[in-house]
């Protein structure tokens, strides 16, 4: 697997000055480019789209210090528009305008070439199991959340906090199949993933049960579901197990990710510092 994501990465610099497919880069590493962009992130801590933003702009950079081509022809050659949208790339990126860069030979940032390599750790071992589902439904309060990488995500404490606690008995009464109890599930993610973009969530329980009148729902087809389980401290425990799931557990096992909500049940202790967390991935045989 590894292989074939370096073969992607060689592609992306090949292509720098024209347009790279995901689909493309999917088939390289020969698995679904909904996995690929999962993988990816996961891989190198950004999302796809940014890494290629900011190689192209590491290497236009490179080519407005050396004068050789105009402003506006840097701009075409790596995908930009006008010469007021390379612009502000630039400066978001190197923290100056290109024109400026170009006259005072400003020191600029670099996004090195990415290449990923196997290292052997295997200190712990992984809790999971792989579980056929029929069609289900998730039933509860839903909102449009940002996503957040690190730490208790703001948007998603302060929702659950104003669903008050009627309200969540009522959906926690609902639960009648696997997961049990009250789940947060998010569905409707970015391609990319970027943090900040928004998606759906749902504090809600897995059920065949009617949907009362005030409640949501959200339609589940059938399919096949990874379902990972882990104890430790809360958040840290959660983030890194999602970490450790791309990471480790797809590159060593006959699945990869496919389109679907990801479920979350979570059992925190008394003083919140530490939880017990099952976490449920829609996965298809690769």
């Amino acid at each position: 697997m590894l292989e074939q994501l370096n073969q992607a990465l060689e592609h992306i610099e090949g292509r720098l000055g024209r347009r790279i497919e995901g689909a493309e880069l999917a088939r390289l590493a020969m698995t679904s480019e909904h996995h690929f962009r999962r993988m990816f992130s996961a891989l190198a801590g950004m999302p796809l789209s940014e890494y290629i933003r900011r190689r192209r702009l590491t290497v236009a950079g490179a080519e407005v210090l050396a004068g050789e081509r105009t402003l506006l022809e840097i701009a075409v050659r790596y995908g930009y528009t006008s010469g007021e949208a390379f612009a502000r790339a630039f400066r978001a990126m190197h923290g100056v305008g290109p024109g400026e860069a170009r006259r005072t030979g400003a020191a600029l940032r670099s996004q090195p070439r990415m290449s990923f390599r196997l290292v052997v750790e295997g200190s712990s071992s992984m809790r999971y199991r792989i579980v056929e589902k029929e069609e289900f439904r998730v039933v509860g309060r839903k909102a449009r959340v940002p996503l957040v990488y690190e730490g208790v995500n703001p948007a998603i404490a302060a929702f659950i906090k104003g669903i008050g606690k009627e309200t969540r008995r009522r959906i926690h009464c609902l639960s009648d199949q696997q997961p049990e109890g009250i789940v947060s599930v998010s569905d409707q993610l970015s391609e990319g993933r970027e943090e900040g973009s928004e998606f759906d969530y749902y504090h809600g329980a897995v059920t065949g049960a009617p949907t009362p009148e005030d409640m949501d729902e959200l339609a589940v087809p059938a399919g096949t579901w990874a379902v990972f389980e882990d104890s430790g401290p809360f958040p840290q425990s959660l983030q890194h197990m999602w970490r450790d799931v791309f990471t480790q557990w797809f590159p060593s096992n006959p699945y990869r990710s496919r389109r679907g909500p990801e479920i979350l049940r979570t059992r925190l202790s008394q003083e919140g510092t530490r939880a017990d967390v099952e976490l449920w991935i829609p996965v298809e045989r690769d």
